[in-house]
């Protein structure tokens, strides 16, 4: 079935994902704040371009969001041009932002209150994830409300599973960040370690990711995070907000945090050597200046 569908915030991910759901035949018009990026959109696919948030979500039965942070949702959503201005009772506002669970827990209520319904639905598979549409969708809202969005967010992804209650999706995507946090340093001391040992990495990697040791990280960075290249996907200046509001909300629920507490450190260490936008895994580069 064809519906209507606004898309809110063309970055690295949201360009592809939009892209994918006019591919599968879906009415979409998009909105960017940078306009030349939605220019460029429409010239690459079937689809129309809006002028504001409100103008995109104007008789759309699903709109969604893909933005920064917390500000920037809610003024995409709430603000003078946002969605709530126009959003249809009835219609589905699906935000995949990684933000925090309290404003998703916000805009739920602000929805519900204006005869529409919301889903907490960030990503996880980065920038090569969204090209190849696919991306794991962790969401948090009512199970009724999932079933009707989820055909449209099978188009950009190949898992997407309602975990619970509204924000139960943003605190499953800390947990994401938090274990790939672990996960990279862990693999970033030991690459160091078997470069400093002499080994063949090569060697190395085909025989230990056959094993416990393997992991998504393992098998897609060690051949990069070798030759010191990290332009492959989510920048570091984004893991450290991602971090940052897992740490603030395990505070909130009492549970320690001490790994990731220390590895958002090592990652404001790579940001004052100028790896602000290298990927995630740009965490080794700090371990191989130590040397």
């Amino acid at each position: 079935m064809t519906c209507n569908v606004a898309f809110i915030g063309l970055g690295v991910m949201g360009y592809p994902m939009a892209g994918y759901i006019s591919k599968a035949g879906h009415n979409v018009t998009v909105f960017n704040r940078t306009k030349s990026k939605a220019e460029k959109w429409i010239g690459e696919y079937k689809g129309k371009m809006a002028n504001t948030p409100a103008e995109a979500a104007d008789c759309a039965d699903f709109i969604f969001t893909c933005v920064g942070n917390d500000n920037d949702l809610r003024e995409v959503a709430t603000g003078e041009n946002g969605l709530f201005n126009t959003a249809k009772a009835g219609s589905i506002f699906i935000d995949n932002s990684t933000v925090s669970a309290e404003v998703s827990r916000e805009l739920n209520k602000k929805a519900n209150d204006k005869g529409f319904s919301f889903l907490d639905a960030p990503i996880s598979g980065g920038q090569a994830g969204a090209e190849g549409g696919i991306l794991t969708v962790m969401v948090g809202g009512d199970e009724e409300v999932f079933k009707k969005a989820e055909p449209v967010i099978d188009c950009y992804s190949k898992k997407v599973k309602l975990i619970g209650p509204c924000g139960s999706g943003q605190l499953t995507k800390m947990m994401n960040q938090m274990c790939i946090a672990g996960t990279v340093q862990g693999l970033s001391e030991a690459i160091n370690f078997g470069i400093n040992a002499g080994l063949d990495m090569d060697k190395v990697m085909e025989t230990i990711s056959k094993g416990a040791a393997q992991s998504w990280q393992m098998e897609n960075r060690y051949r990069t995070m070798t030759d010191d290249k990290f332009d492959y996907g989510f920048a570091i200046d984004w893991m450290r907000k991602d971090l940052k509001i897992a740490i603030e909300e395990a505070k909130k629920n009492g549970s320690p945090v001490p790994i990731t507490e220390i590895i958002d450190g090592y990652y404001a260490e790579v940001q004052q050597m100028g790896g602000n936008r290298w990927d995630s895994s740009g965490l080794i580069a700090r371990l191989k200046k130590k040397k």
